[in-house]
C-alpha cells in the first residue's frame, strides 16, 4: 500500500554498525512448528460472483458486499482460506464501516486459528495521535492505520512524490514484518482514491517465488533466518517531534523501540501449508540475513528483491475507485503502491496480528500442492 509512515525506509543504506546484531540461527524451526493440516475451504462464497484476475494471485468479487457476510463465521472462514490462497482478495464499492472493519480483521485471524493474544496492531506511528480522521465522524482510532499521501510527503517528501527519480521497486514489502509478532491478514478501503489515473498498488506471491528458487536455493533459504528491522520510525519521532506506541501494539511481545525481529527467510503458511518466501523485500533492507558475511546478505538482499521486481507474471495490479478494498495475506505475499499521482489519496487499513512466523520442514509449495490436486 502507500505505505503508512515508514513502513517502507527511504533513506540511504546504513553504516555495517548501525544495524541490530542478531544471533545466526542453525535450523530457523520453532516450537511452534509442529505439523499442522491445511485448512479446507468449504465452498460457501461460491454463490457469489468472482474470478481469478490472474493465473498466479489475486480474485475479485465484483458484486459481494462484506457487510452482508460479516456475521457469517462459515463464509468469513472461507473468505481468509481464499485470501491465503490467492494472496490477494479484491472487492468493489463496499459500505463495510470502520468498525465493521476491525470486526473482520479480526475475524479472518481467529476462525483459521491464530493465538488468542493477537489482536488488532496498533501502528506504532500511523496511528491517533496523528490526528488523521478514519471515518465522517470525526473518530480516532490507534487499531486503524490511515494510509495518507498527505502524512507520507510530509514525512518523505521526494520519495512519494510523482517526480521521484528513486526505483520504484524499492517500495516492496510485507507489513509490520519488524514486529516479533507480524501480521496475517491485512484489509485496506480505499476511501479518497488519487483524482488523476494513479496510485495503483501491486501485489507479488511469496508462493511462487519461492517455487522460482532452484533447489538448491530453496534449501539455502530453507535454513536461514533474516533480521527485520525498522529504524525511520525514531528518525521520524525525533525529526517531527511524533509520539510513539511503545508498549503492546496488539500482541504482548510487540513493546519496544527497536522495531527489529529476526524470522525465518522461508515460511510455513498454516491456512494453506504452503511454502513462501518471506525474507525478502524493502523490510530486511537495514537488516539482513543472519549467520552470513555482510557481502553474502547483500547479494541474496539484491536477487530476492529481483525475483519479486522482475517477474511481473507473480504480480497482479490494482486500481482503486471510491470505497474500493483489499484483503490479503501478509504472510505470503509483498506489496507495493505506485506514487504517479500528485493529488490527495486516503485509506483506512486494518492489521490483524498473526502466529509466531515458523518454517515447517514437511510443509510443501504451492505447486506441489497443487500438483497433487490435479
Amino acid at each position: 500500500m502507500a505505505p503508512p509512515a515508514a513502513d517502507v525506509d527511504l533513506t540511504s543504506p546504513p553504516a555495517v554498525d548501525s544495524i541490530p546484531v542478531t544471533k545466526s540461527v542453525a535450523n530457523n524451526t520453532t516450537k511452534d512448528s509442529t505439523t499442522k493440516e491445511p485448512l479446507k475451504y468449504s465452498g460457501s462464497l461460491d454463490e457469489y460472483k468472482s474470478f481469478d484476475v490472474t493465473n498466479v494471485i489475486g480474485r475479485e468479487f465484483p458484486e459481494l458486499q462484506l457487510s452482508s457476510i460479516l456475521n457469517d463465521d462459515t463464509k468469513v472462514r472461507d473468505l481468509a482460506i481464499l485470501v491465503s490462497q490467492r494472496g490477494v482478495v479484491f472487492f468493489r464499492n463496499q459500505d463495510l464501516n470502520i468498525d465493521d472493519q476491525k470486526v473482520l480483521g479480526q475475524k479472518l485471524g481467529e476462525l483459521t486459528g491464530k493465538p488468542e493474544t493477537s489482536k488488532l496492531h496498533r501502528h506504532a506511528l500511523s496511528n491517533s495521535k496523528r490526528g488523521i480522521a478514519v471515518d465522517e465522524n470525526g473518530k480516532l482510532d490507534d487499531e486503524v492505520s490511515v494510509i495518507s499521501s498527505e502524512q507520507n510527503r510530509k514525512f518523505y517528501k521526494e520519495r512519494f512524490s510523482p517526480a521521484t527519480k528513486r526505483l520504484a521497486s524499492e517500495g516492496w514489502h510485507a507489513d509490520i514484518t519488524f514486529e516479533r509478532i507480524p501480521s496475517d491478514y491485512a484489509i485496506l478501503k480505499i476511501v479518497s482514491p488519487a483524482t488523476d489515473a494513479g496510485g495503483d498498488t501491486l501485489w507479488a506471491s511469496g508462493y511462487e517465488l519461492y517455487d522460482r528458487l532452484s533447489p538448491a536455493f530453496q534449501k539455502l533459504a530453507e535454513g536461514l533466518t533474516a533480521t527485520h528491522f525498522q529504524p525511520n520510525f525514531v528518525k521520524v519521532s525525533k525529526q517531527f517531534g511524533a509520539e510513539l506506541i511503545e508498549g503492546d501494539r496488539g500482541a504482548p511481545e510487540n513493546s519496544g523501540l527497536d522495531f527489529t525481529a529476526s524470522h525465518p527467510v522461508v515460511r510455513t503458511n498454516p491456512v494453506t501449508g504452503w511454502k513462501s518466501l518471506f525474507g525478502a523485500g524493502h523490510q530486511i533492507f537495514h537488516g539482513g540475513f543472519d549467520g552470513v558475511t555482510e557481502r553474502e546478505s547483500d547479494i541474496l538482499k539484491a536477487y530476492f528483491n529481483q525475483l519479486i521486481s522482475d517477474n511481473h507474471d507473480l504480480q497482479v495490479r490494482f486500481r482503486w475507485n471510491k470505497n474500493d478494498l483489499a484483503i490479503w495475506d501478509n504472510r505470503s505475499v509483498f506489496h507495493t503502491a505506485t506514487n504517479d499521482y500528485s493529488g490527495k489519496r486516503q485509506g483506512n487499513r486494518v492489521v490483524s496480528l498473526g502466529e509466531k512466523p515458523y518454517f515447517d520442514p514437511k510443509s510443501v509449495s504451492r505447486r506441489e500442492a497443487l500438483a497433487a490436486q490435479a
